[in-house]
């Protein structure tokens, strides 16, 4: 008998910011189609992983919490869905407030199994103000309650449709910085870099996803690993804000400018239609 999620598209089941729902169509077209194996060293949500579907992939994110997510979807889905049940009417400031301050102690934090951990954070994305994932300086989760009328905290038929592909795939899931990541890459490989973007002004940046934040001297290091994968013959395609800082250090590098929505943001207005770039080593009509 065919199960739950083996007849629908994978597809991201956490909102995340920056993710890449909105711009898949511009990156479909800039996709190679043959691809040996795929890198992703910020999977964040998983949108272009999921609309891909590559039968090799290594995965990374920064974020160990999330990382903690990918894995137990893609080995315990079934214990996952389960405990996610636990938190299915827990739409209200009383329960959400419980259940985020769990990692207000470590060591009673620390003892809850990676199950209960990523329920907990899928419950909390759910259901937190505007999908946001951010940390205090002591690592502590701190976004406040959505007050959403009907959150979908428990979207089965996705958890499961994720899980068949990752089973199923030559996937390694990886926590780690960024260029150890693909230092294993080689000709034929294909790497795509969604990385925290380079922030529009002052007041924009977004840098407590983790605790390191995401600097310009690591955009540089960034830029420095394309240059080095592009002399390995690896292709990369990489996402970022259309800022001038963004399009001089990548200058040598065929650019394309796009149009995303952005739903993430403090900010009401400040949320909508914001230019991005997509950088690739190659030319858009060579990658087919």
């Amino acid at each position: 008998m065919e199960k739950a999620g083996e007849n629908i598209q994978p597809q991201p089941f956490l909102k995340w910011a920056g993710g890449k729902r909105q711009l898949l169509p511009e990156i479909r077209k800039y996709i190679p189609t043959d691809i040996d194996t795929y890198y992703e060293p910020f999977i964040g949500a998983g949108a272009v992983l999921l609309d891909l579907q590559p039968r090799k992939a290594v995965l990374n994110d920064i974020n160990i919490e999330l990382v903690n997510v990918y894995e137990v979807v893609m080995n315990h889905v079934d214990e996952l869905i389960k405990e996610l049940n636990k938190h299915d009417n827990g739409n209200n400031s009383g329960y959400f407030y419980e259940i985020r301050n769990l990692d207000r102690n470590r060591e009673d934090y620390n003892k809850l199994s990676p199950v209960e951990k990523a329920a907990r954070m899928i419950y909390l994305n759910k259901t937190c103000f505007n999908g946001l994932y951010r940390v205090n300086s002591k690592g502590q989760f701190n976004v406040p309650f959505g007050k959403y009328k009907n959150p979908k905290i428990v979207n089965e038929p996705v958890l499961r449709a994720v899980h068949h592909y990752l089973s199923m795939s030559e996937i390694t899931i990886l926590n780690t910085d960024f260029e150890k990541v693909v230092e294993a890459a080689k000709e034929g490989d294909f790497v795509y870099f969604d990385p925290p973007y380079d922030p529009v002004s002052d007041t924009s940046s977004f840098t407590s996803y983790s605790l390191d934040g995401f600097r310009r001297e690591d955009q540089i290091r960034l830029r420095d690993l394309c240059v080095q994968l592009n002399k390995k013959g690896c292709r990369f395609l990489l996402s970022n804000s259309a800022t001038d800082f963004i399009k001089e250090i990548y200058q040598e590098f065929h650019i394309e400018i796009v149009s995303a929505s952005r739903s993430i943001n403090s900010v009401a207005s400040k949320r909508g239609k914001i230019d991005e770039v997509l950088v690739m080593n190659y030319e858009p009509n060579e990658n087919r």
